[in-house]
């Protein structure tokens, strides 16, 4: 009887790292189709209802949006490129739902963060939500917040 539950849990932690590798495949290909300027596989990687928030507080876009913005900088070829320091994946009880965070390097930003959820469709692992930020050092955390006022007439 220990050897069969033994053999369950095997078997549960295999199915459990084979969604984890799918999960962080889609986020890796992501980075890369994006540094690749490669518009279509880009954006393959989301679903149709994703929803893509920047680092500026106006920028939380549909895909429909996000797409706009992003064809004319893939179409000039020069994409972006984000490379992960460090990810962390998570699951939902039933594993359908699966959220990130993950650290990563950006030649003009330095740090960011990246966040998300992906969903599990018919046709696999999809992002339906991205969140890009830049962390902000607690020791530099009240002057930025004095400059992102001041550029917003808040003083």
């Amino acid at each position: 009887m220990r050897w069969l539950i033994c053999l369950i849990g095997l078997v549960c932690h295999s199915a459990l790292a084979t969604e984890k590798e799918a999960v962080d495949n889609v986020i890796s290909n992501l980075h890369k189709f994006a540094a690749q300027a490669n518009y279509a596989s880009y954006f393959a990687q989301y679903d149709e209802e994703a929803i893509f928030i920047g680092t500026d507080a106006s920028e939380t876009w549909t895909l429909e949006e996000f797409k706009n913005y992003a064809k004319p900088v893939f179409d000039r070829g020069s994409g972006w490129t984000y490379k992960s320091r460090e990810r962390h994946i998570y699951f939902s009880p039933n594993k359908d739902v699966a959220w990130f965070d993950e650290l990563l390097d950006n030649a003009s930003l330095g740090l960011t963060r990246g966040t998300g959820v992906l969903v599990k469709t018919e046709a696999g692992w999809k992002v339906t939500q991205y969140h890009l930020t830049i962390p902000i050092p607690n020791d530099i955390a009240d002057s930025v917040a004095e400059q992102i006022k001041a550029y917003n007439g808040m003083h």
